[in-house]
């Protein structure tokens, strides 16, 4: 099986908003092929910068920064772009939404769980009242928390 260690090589240097931005390409395996996601960290800064959503996907790592080096520097530009209108603003939605998906893939496991027999129906249904429970309370701050950059 490939190591999935995370490789983050530099790819070039770009400017773009009258500033410039460090290239580099995180290279992981996802179990079936690598993947490769652009991030721009601007040069003045120490951060890690923003992530392009877009994949780079090759059979090797050497394959994902050979694609990545193959990208222009205008196509690097549109990259982050992208990567810059699709940053994550709205922090507490998304953990309210995380929180959701957690309770939902929660839910389901105790029903199979308790349809093959491996919970008793009795405490599996206690369970899943309380998980229903709990969805609908963070439901119900959905609306406090949409729309706060955070």
């Amino acid at each position: 099986m490939p190591n999935d260690e995370i490789l983050q090589p530099y790819i070039a240097t770009i400017e773009a908003d009258n500033r410039r931005f460090v290239v580099t390409c995180r290279t992981t395996f996802d179990g079936i092929e690598y993947v490769g996601r652009l991030w721009f960290a601007d040069e003045s800064w120490d951060d890690i910068g923003i992530p392009d959503r877009g994949g780079l996907p090759g059979r090797t790592k050497d394959d994902v920064v050979a694609l990545a080096k193959r990208l222009t520097h205008e196509e690097l530009a549109m990259r982050y772009q992208r990567a810059l209108a699709e940053k994550r603003r709205y922090r507490s939605l998304r953990r309210t939404t995380d929180e959701i998906l957690a309770k939902i893939r929660y839910l389901n496991q105790v029903a199979i769980s308790m349809r093959a027999g491996l919970l008793d129906i009795e405490g599996a249904a206690g369970e899943l009242d309380l998980t229903e429970r709990q969805l609908h309370e963070i439901v119900d701050q959905l609306r406090d928390v949409a729309g706060q950059e955070q």
